[in-house]
């Protein structure tokens, strides 16, 4: 006999809408959804909603908005929605108290091949390490970070020049596949898991910050260029271009091109050539085809190149 399920959905951002959308067009019970609170945000610092709770909020759902998943009244709260299935997507790290509850389990979808690719930032990362094939994963939650029984992966193929904004899509409309999925084995009680491997996973998506978007002109082209694209649109590579002796510019890289050949200038200099904007690295040059100077908008390089003047010595580093 099927299993009449009672989910609560928790998530933040688009990509976890995708599959709030999917399960509701599937005709699942969705009790609630739990979704981070309202913050300050943008150069207004008007408050903004997140992309869930704006979306259940269309739909009509109960909307939880807890800023600690420890307190005794949201946890009475989620209680009281009687959901025995929790689904989770891109929200933060959950306590037993709370992962533990629903009588059917709570699984996690995850946009990479787990094992592999644990952590913050798994589209990025397998871009940025020049990975051919990356997908989705459901998961049992457990009490560490993306590492419970794997209930069902779908995989897919990168494409070489695809960037972080593309592939976030993609895997946005897989995952709320193999969410539904995933929901089918359950109402059936047909789930078979597997268990992960806790030791010797090497490839790990470790949170994006300052020291690791930003670019190193003394590695190949092929690894920044990979770079690149991993952080396209966001939250972007970046570099400082030295455009004469008193002029530093911090500009940030959307798109990029990569020529192999050899050069005996210096790693970070600066090539003007054929309209085109050449940094000079390790085994050639990286063309860089879009980019965003500190203070003005992402633009492409011919747009770049008619309104700013690169000094004979300009060097990113």
């Amino acid at each position: 006999m099927n299993r009449d399920l009672r989910i609560v959905f928790m998530g933040t951002p688009d990509f976890a809408v995708a599959t709030l959308k999917h399960i509701l067009d599937n005709d699942y019970n969705v009790v609630g959804v739990v979704t981070a609170p309202d913050r300050p945000a943008g150069r207004g610092r008007k408050v903004q909603q997140s992309a869930v709770k704006k979306f259940a909020q269309e739909k009509g759902l109960h909307v939880l908005q807890p800023t600690n998943l420890k307190d005794e009244n949201f946890i009475a709260s989620l209680r009281a929605l009687q959901a025995n299935l929790q689904v989770v997507v891109a929200f933060r790290m959950l306590p037993r108290v709370v992962w533990d509850m629903p009588e059917f389990g709570t699984f996690n979808l995850h946009a990479s091949l787990l094992p592999e690719y644990r952590g913050a930032a798994p589209i990025n990362w397998a871009l940025i390490n020049g990975e051919h094939q990356t997908g989705v994963t459901t998961f049992f939650i457990d009490d560490k970070i993306d590492t419970g029984a794997i209930i069902a992966q779908r995989s897919t193929t990168i494409d070489p020049d695809e960037n972080a904004g593309d592939l976030h899509d993609r895997l946005m409309n897989q995952g709320a596949a193999l969410v539904v999925e995933t929901l089918r084995k359950i109402v059936t009680n047909t789930v078979t898991t597997t268990n992960q491997p806790q030791q010797g996973i090497e490839k790990t998506a470790y949170k994006l910050n300052k020291e690791n978007t930003r670019i190193d002109w003394n590695t190949s082209a092929g690894v920044i260029h990979n770079l690149i694209r991993g952080l396209s649109p966001y939250p972007a590579a970046w570099t400082v271009l030295e455009n004469g002796d008193d002029e530093q510019i911090n500009l940030k890289v959307y798109n990029s091109g990569v020529e192999l050949k050899g050069h005996d200038l210096v790693p970070g200099a600066v090539l003007v050539e054929d309209k085109k904007l050449k940094i000079a690295c390790s085994n050639g040059f990286v063309v860089l085809n879009e980019i965003q100077l500190a203070g003005k908008r992402r633009m492409p390089i011919k747009d770049v190149l008619n309104g700013f003047s690169f000094n004979s010595e300009a060097k990113m580093r």
